[in-house]
């Protein structure tokens, strides 16, 4: 898109016009890798004018993301100077919350894991004890990864904070979503990193905070403002739940993390079903007290940094849409569902490179669809559920059956989607991921053959990144808005 595109009718967009195109040469720079790229090059693959691009290269490297990574033979003319990404510019933390465990993960720009953290976790012991365990991670992988500020000086990056253009435009922006904001208005907007928080919103689009966060088992009501307190009995575990807001404006806790000056902030990973926009919990399956949660705001007063919070399963098919190279077809298009069987099961959905979440921010609850109508009971209330019976056939030690009951579910999916491919993960998966890319792959063979299909059957693959590719999508919670890669709603 060229800013000479722009009717005069367009000037309330011209600033995200501009945190457009300064995404569109990030991402570039950071597809070119260490051997980089010239503005000539940017100017062809953007279509902007090289008036345009030398201006936006300028300020990238000013504020420290970019670099001369030397110098390239041109066909005619000086050498061109070739630009790279300064991944060390930037960081971000991604934790994944499952229902017994934490694993968080601490990635640079590159998305390159530079710490990583696990320890069991709780999921039903209350906001408070979730929430300690979430700033220990969080401040150990960015000691020990970081260090302290005094050390890295002034002149290393990141050090003047990380304010981008996408941050000026992202200021003034209607974006829906709140992942596309996170660099802009709450992870860089009015803050470089290692400036506290203020902890208030922006007038007349958030409100200002309730004078007490709710704990597990209080229940918000629909349309109730953020601001509001939310209505309701308390469940048993709301008083050892509930975060007091004293000291408003300053965090509880997480001062390390307030103090990395390259630490853009944190995305979480748990399971559905929620509210990514908000960033509220819904009736998480098997953990009703949940339900009305507000997680991101909640984190955020603890920590002093911003924080995006996301389903699991779209996590880690957001990582897998941006890096996951050949395996899912690359990041510019494609679809495909990623299959996360751990402690529960549910899906991540991609159509052109972009998670798909849905009108109410409920797509991917895969695993209660109901395949058995006087079937088992599951955790959501329902009986039948492919999540309950894959469960209870991985209970008894028989994969074989766990595998086959996943196949249907995924074959109907692609019945339904018409979906390019099926990636497989989580804890299950991997314990035995011969036995479940098998027997999904057999399922979906013996469809394709029913059908007559001449493409041939819906492709199974393991998905890669291993046990932490949740906790690494959950950093690009964070990361992917600074390079152009939103999501599709």
């Amino acid at each position: 898109m060229n800013r000479s595109n722009a009717s005069a009718g367009d000037g309330a967009n011209l600033l995200a016009l501009r945190s457009h195109n300064t995404a569109l040469v990030l991402g570039l720079l950071r597809g070119a890798g260490a051997e980089g790229i010239s503005r000539l090059e940017l100017a062809e693959h953007t279509g902007l004018t090289p008036q345009a691009v030398s201006k936006i290269t300028a300020r990238l490297r000013g504020e420290g993301l970019a670099a001369e990574a030397g110098r390239r033979a041109s066909t005619g003319g000086k050498p061109r100077t070739v630009l790279r990404l300064v991944p060390e510019a930037g960081h971000a933390v991604g934790v994944h919350l499952d229902r017994d465990e934490l694993r968080a993960v601490l990635v640079d720009l590159d998305g390159t894991v530079v710490g990583e953290r696990c320890a069991p976790l709780d999921l039903g012991a209350g906001a408070e004890a979730v929430l300690a365990g979430v700033a220990r991670a969080a401040e150990e992988l960015v000691a020990e990864a970081l260090g302290p500020p005094a050390a890295r000086g002034p002149g290393s990056p990141g050090a003047e904070g990380l304010r981008t253009p996408a941050t000026e435009a992202s200021e003034r922006s209607d974006a829906p979503a709140r992942g596309e904001r996170a660099l802009g208005e709450r992870a860089l907007g009015g803050r470089g990193p290692g400036k506290r928080a203020s902890g208030k919103r922006a007038s007349g689009e958030r409100g200002e905070r309730a004078s007490e966060e709710w704990g597990p088992g209080e229940r918000a009501s629909e349309g109730r403002e953020r601001g509001e307190q939310a209505s309701g009995e308390r469940g048993e575990r709301a008083s050892e739940g509930r975060v007091s807001s004293a000291g408003e404006g300053a965090p509880l806790g997480g001062a390390a993390l307030d103090a990395a000056p390259t630490l853009l902030g944190l995305g979480v990973a748990l399971p559905g079903p929620l509210d990514h926009v908000r960033g509220v919990l819904h009736r998480v399956t098997g953990f009703p007290e949940w339900d009305g949660y507000p997680l991101r705001d909640a984190l955020e007063r603890r920590l002093g940094v911003p924080v995006v919070v996301d389903k699991d399963t779209n996590a880690a098919a957001l990582g897998l849409a941006i890096g996951g190279g050949g395996a899912v077809g690359g990041s510019g298009g494609g679809s495909f569902a990623y299959l996360h069987l751990g402690t529960g099961l549910g899906a991540g959905l991609v159509f052109g490179g972009g998670v798909h979440r849905g009108a109410r921010t409920g797509a991917g609850e895969f695993g209660h669809q109901v395949v058995q109508l006087d079937g088992p009971p599951c955790t959501c209330g329902a009986r039948g559920c492919i999540e309950a019976l894959c469960l209870a056939a991985v209970a008894r030690g028989d994969l074989a059956e766990a595998a086959r009951v996943l196949g249907t579910g995924a074959a109907n999916l692609a019945g339904l989607l018409d979906i390019d491919q099926v990636l497989l993960g989580g804890r299950t998966v991997a314990a035995a991921p011969e036995a479940f890319v098998q027997g999904v792959g057999a399922v979906l063979d013996a469809r394709a053959r029913r059908e007559g299909g001449h493409d041939g059957a819906v492709p199974v693959r393991l998905a890669p990144g291993g046990p932490r590719g949740v906790a690494e999508g959950a950093a690009q919670l964070l990361l992917a808005p600074l390079f152009g890669h939103g999501s599709s709603g």
